[in-house]
């Protein structure tokens, strides 16, 4: 991308995205899709297994010097540069056969994310960022949009997605999901990575979640900073290792955090 000292590290996350693509979608939606159960009680596909492997393949060929972090496999070398990659992200809606689920491949660089691809072969949408290019989506005619947060500037006319009722429940973050739902214009849980890009494109203001691990968000960071918002730990920290997420459009960040955290039994929970 221009104006980006990453645009050889793009190029290859899509490449990438391209072949995890390939992967994926050979077995979305399968009758015979093998599915099983991890430590952590969550699910796991076949096709979990053989995008990372795929994406791994290209990596150790391409970049055999950096490092990766896959939520599959875990953590192989200790350079500088690793490459954080979730092979598919929403892997309950993947093996139930919905469409809403996406590859994230991530590059980062002393721990910041510098690149990021989301790639959603089932809908036909890809986005992706480097550091100082801008952030980017495909057409329906192929071609490619530079796309950008919105300038909606008060939390009553927002748009927001809170992933899921039962998520914020289990982090004892009900009381500030309310006060959030009743405080702006509509608020929905679509879930997973989608309304982040969402987000990048204009349609929402606010996302967030909890329980959430590196790889589900590095790939994240670069396409909203890219188009102008902001990322955070729920509690405003500049961490992927917080176990919690807040992307905004940027101008309303500080308001949403005040929201929020309005009732301090919230902020210490």
């Amino acid at each position: 991308m221009p104006g980006s000292t990453f645009a050889d590290d793009l190029s290859l996350a899509l490449r990438i995205a391209d072949a995890a693509d390939a992967v994926s979608m050979s077995r979305f939606d399968a009758a015979d899709l093998d599915v099983q159960t991890k430590a952590d009680d969550s699910a796991v596909t076949e096709a979990d297994l053989a995008t990372e492997r795929a994406i791994r393949d290209l990596l150790a060929a391409e970049r055999p010097d950096d490092g990766v972090f896959g939520e599959e496999f875990g953590v192989s070398g200790s350079s500088t540069r690793q490459w954080i990659i979730d092979p598919i992200d929403g892997t309950s809606n993947y093996l139930k056969g919905i469409p809403v689920w996406a590859t994230l491949i991530a590059l980062a660089v002393d721990g910041v994310p510098r690149v990021g691809v989301v790639s959603s072969p089932s809908l036909g949408r890809r986005w992706w960022a480097a550091e100082g290019g801008g952030a980017w989506t495909n057409t329906p005619e192929g071609d490619s949009r530079r796309i950008h947060v919105s300038t909606v500037d008060t939390v009553e006319k927002a748009s927001v997605s809170f992933q899921s009722i039962e998520q914020w429940d289990a982090a004892g973050k009900l009381p500030a999901l309310l006060r959030l739902s009743r405080a702006v214009w509509r608020d929905r849980g679509y879930g997973d990575a989608l309304p982040y890009m969402w987000l990048a494109e204009g349609r929402l203001e606010f996302v967030a979640e909890f329980g959430v691990k590196e790889y589900d968000l590095a790939a994240l960071v670069p396409v909203i900073h890219e188009a102008g918002g902001r990322f955070t730990s729920f509690d405003g920290e500049d961490s992927l290792a917080a176990r919690s997420s807040l992307a905004t459009n940027g101008v309303l960040h500080a308001d949403f955090l005040d929201l929020i955290h309005t009732d301090g039994a919230d902020a210490a929970s």
